[in-house]
């Protein structure tokens, strides 16, 4: 079990950030290892707040698994989290939050997991920070290529 933290000024608006990360149904198009994403069950719990269920299918040379999460998005704020529904973890939350800065929006995103696995556990742990920063790469280049190189 491990907690991962990655802080990172981009040149956006928290609430285009915040809506690229939580249109998780567009995963597959820009996160390499997201084979598949199937989205059900949209719905509002307060107002600028929704809640959509999804069943991610990931790929990585050693690994194909499939997982549900929660996802709740909060305009409000803005921030993003996600919390685990069934699949291969013992745990698995993370958020991603935005905070206005002078060059765009901090993004402040957190994951803490476990796979039951203790294998597959120590196998990822020791690669994720390199996972998490090729993951934040994505939703960067996602961000350009929606909002152009500087918003």
């Amino acid at each position: 079990m491990a907690v991962h933290r990655v802080t990172k000024i981009l040149p956006y608006q928290p609430d285009q950030l915040a809506a690229l990360v939580a249109d998780v149904g567009a995963y597959p198009d820009f996160v390499p290892w997201v084979s598949s994403m199937r989205v059900w069950g949209l719905r509002e719990e307060a107002p600028g707040v929704t809640l959509v269920d999804a069943e991610a299918g990931v790929g990585f040379s050693f690994l194909k698994e499939r997982f549900s999460t929660w996802v709740r998005h909060d305009r409000n704020a803005p921030k993003v989290e996600v919390g685990l529904l069934r699949g291969p973890f013992h745990h698995l939350r993370n958020r991603w939050e935005f905070f206005p800065d002078p060059q765009g929006t901090r993004v402040e995103f957190m994951i803490d997991f476990a796979f039951k696995s203790r294998l597959l556990d120590m196998m990822l742990q020791a690669n994720f920070d390199r996972a998490v920063s090729k993951l934040m790469g994505c939703f960067e280049a996602r961000a350009a290529h929606l909002y152009g190189p500087k918003a």
